[in-house]
């Protein structure tokens, strides 16, 4: 009997299964295209089960896998045809994220002994890629599938909460009441960020509102939380949502107010976020102290609209951060879930929050 899956845990799946069929894969570029002119061969693969760990190595014809419970081999060309059967099920246009899953595939996953969609880890990892040589280091890898749905980069909830002051005028409670009130939309954050305006109030950068993430932010930069805070606030204003167009509009209008050659020849803007995207590449979150020592996650594959795995690992560091600069975005939280969009009082001041919500575009 068939079953339902995610489209995103099939996109996990999907990439697993291509890397052990394909035996290598290509660097990504910053464009996410496929470098033409390298491959990496997989050697071996290392997954968490509930029960253990599974290693399945790449061999001419087959895949050996291995576990507590014994080995087994299995055709490489059966890992491509159950790739290729996920990979439709990854394009069909199904309106709900679940979409079932063939018995032929289901049949599948039992003969390799997969029984988490998802694999089981403690370090945020997916998977673990040994490339060249079985005995290579490993290297943990997240996986993002642009036929799916993806986890954000940065999903913090109320710790990736930043606080403006409001100041200008004091408004009285029936009046906050009256701002906070205004109806639910997607738009809803601006609207009461202009209304508060319109009403002569005004908005500053105060504060990171969780005290382990601002200490986090400040590791980029002592001012960087107030760059973040004018990027949110453009987006929900101004409807710019790309990492790269934000930061080309904080350029001009410089909330640091450093000189212009910082800005022009040294590119301070665009390395601060390009700094910040790779560290959440790399293990940071907002409510885990970070120090600047990277995580168990070296790297990310990412599954492209035809099907096509590229790679991005931290040895080519200044790629993975184009990469990151160029095809991210910023994203709206749940305001109720995560705490922000209203005016809340404080020891006697008023502040409104933004929260920072950060993914991978979808083309």
């Amino acid at each position: 009997m068939a079953f339902e899956a995610t489209k995103r845990e099939l996109g996990e799946l999907y990439t697993f299964f291509r890397l052990l069929a394909d035996g290598e894969v290509s660097p990504g570029t910053p464009a996410a295209r496929k470098d033409e002119t390298v491959k990496w061969p997989v050697s071996m693969i290392k997954r968490e089960e509930h029960d253990g760990s599974r290693f399945y190595y790449v061999e001419d014809k087959e895949i050996r896998i291995s576990s507590e419970t014994g080995e087994q081999s299995i055709p490489r060309e059966d890992f491509a045809a159950a790739a290729s059967e996920i990979y439709e099920l990854l394009k069909s246009p199904s309106v709900d994220e679940y979409v079932e899953v063939s018995d032929t595939v289901e049949t599948f996953l039992n003969t390799v002994a997969i029984y988490d969609l998802e694999a089981k880890t403690e370090d945020r990892t997916d998977f673990s890629v040994a490339f060249w040589h079985p005995d290579a280091p490993l290297c943990g890898f997240n996986v993002r599938c642009r036929l799916s749905s993806m986890n954000p980069l940065l999903d913090g909830g109320r710790a990736a909460n930043l606080k403006l002051e409001q100041s200008g005028i004091k408004f009285a409670t029936p009046t906050v009441n009256k701002i906070n009130a205004l109806p639910e939309s997607p738009n809803e954050v601006a609207e009461r960020m202009m209304m508060i305006e319109r009403l002569g109030g005004v908005l500053k950068y105060s504060d990171v509102a969780d005290r382990v993430f601002r200490s986090n932010l400040l590791m980029i930069d002592l001012h960087f939380p107030r760059v973040l805070a004018e990027m949110v606030r453009m987006m929900h204003l101004d409807g710019i949502t790309r990492v790269r167009d934000l930061t080309e509009r904080i350029k001009e209008i410089n909330p640091l107010k450093i000189k212009e050659e910082l800005i022009s020849k040294h590119g301070f803007y665009e390395f601060k976020m390009k700094q910040f995207l790779m560290a959440l590449a790399l293990g940071m979150r907002p409510a885990k102290i970070y120090n600047g020592v990277d995580s168990a996650v070296e790297g990310l594959f990412l599954v492209d609209g035809s099907g096509d795995v590229l790679c991005y690992h931290r040895s080519n560091y200044q790629t993975f951060a184009d990469f990151l600069y160029q095809n991210t975005r910023f994203e709206k939280g749940n305001v109720d879930k995560d705490k922000y969009g209203f005016l809340e009082r404080e020891n006697g001041v008023y502040y409104f929050k933004l929260n920072i919500k950060l993914g991978l575009i979808k083309r």
